[in-house]
């Protein structure tokens, strides 16, 4: 049977909203896809390793750096007149941005402090003029967003079928070798394509086949990378998300019985196996401190800053200390913006969950709160919300799902237009 001829025996309210939901999705625009794949590539900047396509590093650099400028330009050329839609968001995200900016201008490093901090801005500018398309009835920036990481993830897979041993050189890690991508990034375009994937098959979105090839892709991705936060991010994203669908959707109380019977079983049968890919060759010792990051952790916050330094930080950096990774969006954050930047963060993460709990039951509201959860799990042992990155693109797509739609506003406007007393009407005359 056709995913239209199921969608004909669902309940009239629900297959409203499922149909309502596939419309015009061939509509898309083209110069939008181009523009959220241009902010895609610029927060994928090519790590040191090797590639199937022999390309300078300086070059992929280049590439990556120089795609924010033309995703600008898309994005005036696919909103001309310049609307945009007032968000509290964008607000929180826009003033981190900023002072971001007026930091890193006083920072000790102050030429790659500014020129990440003018990358940020622009970031969040190019995001400012995407916003007419929050809250639209085809999800379209969602759509957007899940073609940019089928590209990403297709190309991993391709790097891996013309070369397995270049694609699993990162100590038998899978990583992009097409365009240069180490393993963690990768897992983190598989762990969110598989989370979308399952909530719109389980919301009747997408059909069967569709849904099977990419959760079967964005698996066998996750678990080559053998990335554990992703794939407790994700974990713990889609049971969030299912969650706020369970009592609405029979699909989804179905799925969520034979997930837990299924995961039961697999973790009874394949217990040893699954130690041993949890474990990666570590030690008990390596796993406690989290493959050293605590170490960092504690000389990046138990140094002596002054007062200015821990309210607003030294400026943006390449998120390490003492030239070690810190792999801690906190940490990082405040290392790079202090105490304000934490508030900031924790600002925005809590509105669009906020959000999501005010909003309609559906679709949506999971999705957004999918989205939002992954990128809370993943903060703690990943950099992202703090500088423009993946986490941010995420962030912003929940934000645009939660968003009223534009003919709900104009609906809005127009009955409190005609309410309100006319300025032309007649006064009355007084005796």
């Amino acid at each position: 049977m056709s995913l239209a001829a199921r969608a004909r025996l669902l309940p009239a309210g629900e297959r409203a909203a499922t149909v309502s939901l596939r419309a015009r999705a061939s509509e898309v625009p083209r110069l939008l896809i181009l523009a959220w794949g241009a902010l895609l590539l610029n927060v994928l900047p090519p790590f040191g390793a090797a590639s199937v396509i022999p390309i300078p590093h300086a070059m992929n650099q280049a590439i990556a750096q120089g795609s924010l400028l033309l995703a600008i330009v898309l994005a005036l050329l696919v909103n001309p007149r310049i609307v945009i839609r007032p968000n509290l968001f964008l607000v929180l995200v826009s003033t981190m941005a900023v002072v971001a900016l007026i930091v890193s201008i006083h920072s000790e490093f102050i030429v790659g402090s500014t020129y990440r901090a003018i990358r940020l801005c622009g970031f969040v500018l190019a995001l400012w003029l995407l916003t007419p398309w929050w809250g639209r009835r085809e999800l379209l920036l969602l759509r957007v967003h899940r073609l940019c990481l089928w590209a990403a993830v297709g190309s991993v897979v391709l790097g891996l079928v013309i070369s397995p041993g270049t694609a699993m050189g990162d100590q038998g890690r899978l990583s992009g070798t097409i365009w240069p991508m180490p393993a963690p990034q990768v897992a983190h375009y598989a762990a969110v394509l598989l989370g979308t994937t399952a909530l719109l098959w389980m919301c009747r979105v997408i059909g069967g086949r569709h849904a099977a090839l990419a959760i079967v892709v964005s698996v066998g991705v996750l678990l080559g990378t053998h990335t554990r936060t992703a794939l407790l991010g994700c974990v713990v994203g889609l049971a969030v998300g299912s969650a706020s669908l369970f009592l609405g959707h029979a699909r989804v109380r179905r799925t969520s019985v034979w997930t837990i019977v299924t995961a039961i079983v697999g973790g009874t049968v394949f217990a040893p196996q699954i130690v041993k890919w949890l474990a990666r060759g570590q030690s008990a010792q390596d796993a406690a401190e989290l493959t050293g990051r605590t170490k960092v952790w504690s000389a990046a916050t138990e140094g002596q800053r002054p007062l200015v330094n821990q309210l607003f930080g030294n400026g943006l950096s390449n998120k390490s200390f003492n030239g070690l990774p810190v792999d801690s969006n906190w940490v990082a954050t405040y290392i790079d913006l202090g105490w304000f930047g934490i508030v900031m963060q924790v600002a925005f993460l809590l509105l669009l969950l906020l959000m999501a709990a005010t909003h309609v039951r559906g679709l949506r509201r999971a999705t957004a709160l999918f989205l939002t959860v992954y990128c809370i799990t993943s903060s703690f042992t990943e950099v992202g919300p703090g500088d423009a990155s993946p986490y941010l693109l995420d962030l912003f797509v929940a934000a645009s799902l939660l968003a009223p739609q534009p003919d709900a506003l104009r609906a809005r406007f127009v009955r409190s237009r005609r309410s309100a007393p006319s300025p032309h009407a007649q006064r009355p005359v007084r005796a």
